[in-house]
């Protein structure tokens, strides 16, 4: 439970755990006001036993009351409002550290792990770590402390009775303890189901198009059924588990209370303990426990902290890119790779690769499907880092720029395009968000968009759904050159950005394209052979390795893959040119 707790405080930012201490500062003021009520009872009882009551007596004695109980509840609505405050800003603040520390690992990471699980811990984990941990680290805290405050004040009053008292509260500690390693096990697994959960939801949404095609409804709702039900069976059998132990924590409690009343009379009439020993502790057998019984039944869930703690400091501690580069600005843009290796894991992806880009110039990558060019082409723009070689810039290895310094180099253009649910003008103005109307408005003429976005219902200012849902491909494609445009970088990277274009939009986004590339270094990811015949320089891509290196006439006039593949004017089996 302590290594818990102070888990908990230690994940915590600096600002937000001053708080929670100060809060507990409060809760430790709140426990000695409630001990006061104690005394001042004690002082009245005395009063009447020895036939000295007065009317000063018994107003001092009520003022004590009276004074303890308003500071306790002012105490109390102070310590409250710093634990939401601290809470809450906590769950915003590590939301936001994990996707800036999300911005620096390698694109190798998203790819090893479910959207499911990111999605969960920035969601179901945040929100159990500002809200429920929160009053859990802090009701569980300050239970001990309100029990531990009047323990000692029965030491204080009879050694005998605090000794019942410290008995008592071991017990409940053992069964605590076990109620705490039986739930370790069953919220690893509900954290499990989480994500499964959120995964299952986010699978069956992003693929309703695809399942309804198939006409798969039943079998993939099925298996989404199958997820939510074992969320729930695992969500009830944690209930189910706690309320094996939290009656028995409460029994043992209020049966040592029960004990604490029959030894004081016990003491009393054999003459161990004064009259007024006997009726302030027979008063306390009734509360010395009441903070220890809410600690009981919110620490169970103390496991579910921890690994909400575990899951967030996971993801924090995962190893981010070198970033810590210059902010330089290179006076070229040519691209240069010397021997360059990279693999997923075991698996080589990249071998031995050494290529020359000028500036202003066009190189194409074209080859099988999975044969490395679009892992090539995000080497060069540092999504992941080489495991061999050297990429540069300008002559200077890319680790040795500042990762946002060298990211001003580059513009991208997907084939799957993600619009943000947001209005088309702040789409397009994405990369520069103090860009001017104007200035969106110019890009989206160069993109050839501006004319179907004056047609939609709020024209610039016409919010489009998330992921751009309800534009077509075309459309969305251009707005995304728009977007590019904007942020008028030196280095344009076109991944496949033309491969699912219908014949009515091809025109405007060829168009479209032309504006983007103007005087810019061209990396093309491309399919389409007429795409590809200008470019300066076209890359084969085959297993890792450059295959075959020229200008289209030149691959034509020898043998290899790219004359073979022109030659047949169809598309070859698992990979893409036209």
């Amino acid at each position: 439970m302590i290594a818990t707790l102070k888990k908990f405080f230690a994940f915590c930012a600096k600002k937000n755990r001053n708080l929670f201490y100060r809060s507990l500062g409060l809760g430790v003021l709140m426990a000695v006001l409630n001990g006061m009520k104690y005394p001042a009872i004690g002082l009245v009882l005395n009063d009447f036993i020895n036939g000295a009551a007065t009317g000063r007596t018994i107003f001092y004695g009520f003022l004590i009351l009276l004074s303890a109980a308003v500071l306790e509840a002012l105490a109390r609505a102070r310590s409250v409002m710093m634990q939401c405050k601290a809470g809450y800003r906590e769950c915003a603040g590590k939301r936001i550290s994990i996707a800036e520390h999300l911005r620096y690992l390698p694109m190798g990471y998203f790819n090893e792990n479910s959207l499911g699980r990111i999605t969960s811990v920035t969601t179901n984990t945040m929100e159990q770590l500002g809200d429920t941990a929160t009053r859990v680290v802090m009701l569980t805290t300050q239970g001990l402390l309100n029990t531990a405050i009047i323990v000692l004040l029965i030491l204080i009053f009879d050694w005998r009775i605090g000794l019942i008292s410290l008995i008592g509260i071991a017990l409940f500690a053992i069964v605590n303890h076990t109620m705490q390693k039986n739930n370790e096990k069953l919220f690893t697994r509900k954290e499990t189901a989480d994500v499964h959960l959120v995964s299952g939801i986010l699978e069956y949404i992003q693929g309703i198009t695809e399942v309804k095609a198939y006409n798969m409804v039943g079998k993939s709702r099925e298996k989404l059924d199958d997820t939510i039900r074992e969320a729930s069976r695992l969500n009830t059998e944690l209930e189910m588990a706690a309320n094996r132990y939290i009656p028995l924590q409460n029994v043992i409690l209020k049966l040592t209370g029960v004990v604490i009343l029959l030894a004081s009379i016990g003491f009393y009439l054999e003459g161990s303990m004064s009259l007024l020993v006997t009726v302030i502790m027979a008063i306390m057998a009734f509360h010395v426990f009441a903070g220890l019984e809410t600690m009981g039944a919110y620490s169970s869930l103390l496991r579910m902290v921890d690994i909400s703690v575990t899951r967030g400091q996971e993801i924090l501690d995962l190893p981010p890119m070198d970033i810590s580069g210059a902010d330089y600005q290179p006076k070229m843009r040519s691209i240069e790779a010397e021997h360059v290796d990279f693999a997923y894991d075991k698996k080589k992806i990249i071998d031995d690769v050494t290529l020359s880009i000028p500036e202003k110039t066009t190189a194409a990558f074209v080859g099988p499907s999975g044969g490395g060019k679009t892992t090539l082409c995000h080497l060069v723009a540092r999504f992941w880092d080489v495991q061999k070689g050297r990429i540069s810039l300008d002559g200077k290895d890319v680790k040795e720029y500042s990762m946002d310094s060298l990211m001003e180099n580059f513009s991208f253009v997907f084939q799957n395009v993600y619009l943000f649910h947001d209005t088309v003008a702040n789409n397009i103005r994405f990369g520069r968000p103090d860009a001017s109307m104007e200035e969106v408005v110019a890009a989206a003429k160069k993109a050839c968009c501006h004319d179907f976005i004056m047609q939609l219902p709020e024209g610039y200012e016409t919010v489009i759904g998330e992921k751009g849902a309800s534009l077509s491909g075309g459309e969305k494609q251009r707005i995304s050159i728009a977007r590019a445009i904007m942020k008028d970088a030196p280095i344009i990277i076109l991944d496949e950005a033309t491969a699912n274009v219908d014949p009515e939009n091809e025109k405007d986004l060829m168009e479209a394209v032309e504006a983007l590339t103007k005087e810019k270094t061209i990396l093309m990811i491309a399919h389409r052979l007429k795409t590809v015949r200008n470019a300066d320089q076209i890359f084969v891509v085959d297993k890792g390795r450059i295959a075959q290196c020229g200008t289209h006439d030149e691959l034509m006039a020898q043998e290899g893959i790219y004359r073979k593949f022109v030659d047949s004017r169809r598309q070859a089996i698992g990979w893409k040119i036209g």
